[in-house]
């Protein structure tokens, strides 16, 4: 733990050397910084999600109504949940089950990959988070 004493003498000596118009730049540069975070990591809402097996579209349901998607695999059927705006994997017959321990997607551009099984869960939007270049 740092000593109190001389974090004061350090601050104190720093102190001198800051101005108003230094506090009212570090000001506006910690507002823009968070405005910015929050305007631009929003990410997309997704419209849709795309459900594919075996490298084929299955699917596409639309987000605004629940409904649950029964996809056959090779292994067996893989259960996909849809609630406005989200949906996951529910159940899959993969054995190391990480397409289920995504939870909920609820961003465009978000996408768990059943890969035993051969079956992918996509949700795209007008405007996604991230893209193929971001890889």
């Amino acid at each position: 733990m740092p000593d109190l004493p001389a974090v004061r003498r350090w601050l104190a000596a720093w102190a001198v050397h800051l101005r108003m118009g230094d506090g009212l730049v570090l000001a506006a540069a910690l507002v823009f910084s968070v405005g910015s975070a929050l305007v631009l990591w929003q990410g997309g809402r997704p419209d849709k999600a795309i459900i594919k097996a075996g490298g084929q579209v299955f699917a596409e349901v639309d987000l605004s109504a629940p409904r649950i998607v029964e996809v056959p695999g090779p292994l067996g059927t893989t259960r996909i949940e849809v609630q406005p705006g989200r949906a996951r994997v529910a159940s899959d017959p993969g054995p190391r089950q990480y397409c289920v321990r995504q939870g909920w997607l609820a961003s465009a551009g978000a996408v768990a990959i059943c890969a035993p099984n051969q079956v992918s869960l996509a949700l795209s939007g007008r405007r996604a988070d991230y893209d193929s270049l971001n890889y």
